[in-house]
């Protein structure tokens, strides 16, 4: 699996505009835990980890950040700014939150619960576990 940028539904009307995903429509995988990122100060980063077995994806629901991954060889930046689309990120992808704007609003959603251990929080760490699959 790579990382792609997916284009959600987006229902148009003068009241509003809605979007949503769902599994398996948009999502390729259930819906196991739903967080969110806020509050974000200028200049700092978030993230700065891979997951041994998580996928996640992500959705700019408000402002904008900027999302950096690495495969443990070459890194590719992906800009989330519109409400309608989301970058999936599969297992095993080192990714980095950057660039927050006023405001901004991350909604994360994951296929598991949350476990300490899935976490690969060493970037050296990372290519090794990378390289040995």
């Amino acid at each position: 699996m790579k990382p792609e940028i997916i284009n959600l539904p987006k229902i148009l009307d003068k009241r509003g505009n809605l979007s949503f995903f769902e599994h398996p429509n948009q999502l390729p995988f259930e819906i196991c835990r739903t967080y969110w990122i806020y509050d974000v100060p200028g200049g700092e980063v978030r993230g700065s980890h891979a997951f041994k077995e998580q996928h996640e994806f992500i959705v700019a629901l408000s402002g904008s950040f900027d999302i950096v991954l690495n495969d443990g060889e070459k890194e590719e930046k992906f800009s989330l700014n519109r409400s309608y689309e989301g970058l999936f990120i599969p297992k095993m992808y080192w990714r980095r939150l950057e660039n927050f704007s006023t405001n901004s609003l991350a909604l994360i959603v994951s296929d598991s619960l949350y476990n300490a251990s899935d976490y690969i929080r060493n970037f050296e760490e990372f290519k090794k576990l990378k390289n040995e699959i």
